[in-house]
């Protein structure tokens, strides 16, 4: 039998405490009953977050506002946050704690399960092939996403990055003959209301709704709600992926917003402050999302990750982008010159890898020809950079017949290759032709990264 608990012993911004609660247990859900001014009772909800023998401290997820000391009831119900669950959850959208808030009810669950998941035994995880196509030129033919894999975009202060979000949602898709289930949970955390509709609208004009669960934090919801964002939108691409057999698509935006919101609370509790003020867990706290992507043997579901962050001041070496780099499996790089230029999506090729590429391109998976293509089309570009930082010091009048060639690639490659609409979806038979389009502009001696017989066969097209 649950007990309950008349009054608390202190308040401290979303943490309260509880006196002589010493059977609650760490993650455990509190239900908390406190009377207003006009007398009706209002309910909240909190996460045991430390226990002691004669106290347990309970984060609030929607704050301490309105609470005394004395007129708070706290239950403990012995169970950890459980998010409910149904195929039904496909094409609606929810808060940040997993409540519905399009007006469509709340759904029929098929159970109940813990956000926090379960970690997966690396024994039984599956190694990740094939690839997810996202109709952007950029990325599917340089740092190719793969089923599985958690692959993180870099973005920066107002950098196209949610344009980025929405397209990847339209337009993502399995690989021809794959009739696979495919779904999409979009997350997002601590977003202003106009950035929340921009999102919702473009998914009902598009269509895609239908096949997205939409979790939507906003700036002005509790911080405290911001930290299971994350977490409810994996438990549900969890179930969608690996009790319904569907490949599933996490896209999270910003995790720089969920970060500061671990900041903050964890200022709140008095903790030691690691980095830049962000507490010493980080690390440990970003893997236990990111590590929930992934494939497990005798599965045919899959989630993979493609989580968005805005770094601070477009510093790349900031913990957060840091340990993100850490964590998961290479990065795509959004560059602020490309920007700047009017390019779209602007992602910088050189920083930005794809390190599971390699295993789910090229014959059998999209084109032989892929991966020689790609590991020229890097090699190119590098030399461009190279050639530009000469042409910088002695002009461009002085370069070789040569190097005026690459100039020439660079532009062409930036202007057609790198740019694309934002409702232009090309499929990975039109990136590979199109970067044979640029190659052809190279002498064929040039183009030392790809085989006699691969060039034999597309170089004189």
């Amino acid at each position: 039998m649950a007990l309950e608990y008349m009054g608390l012993s202190g308040i401290n911004g979303p943490l309260i405490a509880v006196e002589g609660a010493s059977e609650a247990s760490y993650d455990e859900i509190a239900e908390i009953r406190l009377k207003n001014s006009d007398g009706s009772m209002v309910k909240r909800t909190g996460q045991v977050i430390a226990v002691s023998k004669d106290k347990a401290i309970v984060q609030v997820f929607e704050g301490s506002s309105g609470m005394a000391l004395d007129n708070t009831v706290t239950k403990f119900t012995g169970k950890p946050l459980e998010l409910a669950v149904s195929k039904e959850m496909l094409g609606r959208v929810f808060d940040g704690a997993g409540r519905p808030i399009d007006g469509l009810g709340n759904i029929m669950p098929e159970k109940r399960v813990d956000v926090n998941g379960s970690p997966i035994n690396p024994v039984s995880r599956e190694y990740p092939r094939n690839f997810i196509q996202t109709g952007i030129s950029s990325i599917d033919g340089l740092a190719t996403l793969i089923r599985g894999q958690k692959l993180p975009i870099f973005s920066g202060s107002g950098m196209p990055h949610d344009n980025l979000a929405v397209q990847i949602v339209r337009q993502a898709r399995l690989a021809e003959g794959n009739d696979t289930p495919f779904a999409i949970v979009f997350a997002a955390m601590g977003v202003k209301n106009d950035v929340a509709n921009y999102f919702r609208k473009s998914f009902e004009e598009s269509g895609a709704l239908g096949r997205v669960v939409m979790f939507m934090n906003l700036a002005d919801d509790p911080v405290v709600e911001r930290i299971l964002t994350p977490k409810c939108a994996l438990t549900a691409a969890e179930y969608l992926a690996f009790e319904c057999d569907m490949h599933v698509l996490v896209v999270m935006t910003d995790i720089t917003s969920y970060a500061e919101a671990l900041r903050e609370l964890s200022s709140s509790k008095g903790e030691i402050p690691s980095r830049k003020g962000y507490p010493g867990y980080l690390y440990s706290d970003l893997a236990s999302l990111y590590e929930r992507a992934g494939m497990i043997k005798g599965r045919s579901g899959s989630v993979t990750q493609l989580p968005i962050l805005t770094m601070p001041n477009d510093d790349i070496t900031h913990p957060i982008p840091d340990l993100t780099g850490y964590i998961t499996e290479g990065q795509i790089v959004l560059s602020r010159e490309l920007f700047l230029k009017g390019i779209y999506p602007p992602v910088s090729v050189l920083p930005s890898l794809s390190r599971l590429m390699k295993d789910g391109i090229g014959e059998g998976y999209t084109r032989e020809d892929h991966p020689e293509v790609g590991n020229q089309l890097f090699a190119a570009y590098a030399k461009v950079n190279d050639i530009r930082a000469l042409a910088s010091v002695i002009g461009e009048d002085e370069l070789s017949e040569n190097d005026k060639l690459y100039i020439e690639f660079g532009k062409s490659f930036e202007a057609e290759f790198l740019k694309q609409g934002v409702n232009e979806n090309r499929s990975m038979e039109k990136t590979l032709e199109l970067a044979w389009k640029l190659l052809r502009g190279l002498p064929r001696e040039e183009l030392d990264r790809i085989s006699t017989k691969t060039l034999d066969k597309y170089y004189e097209v």
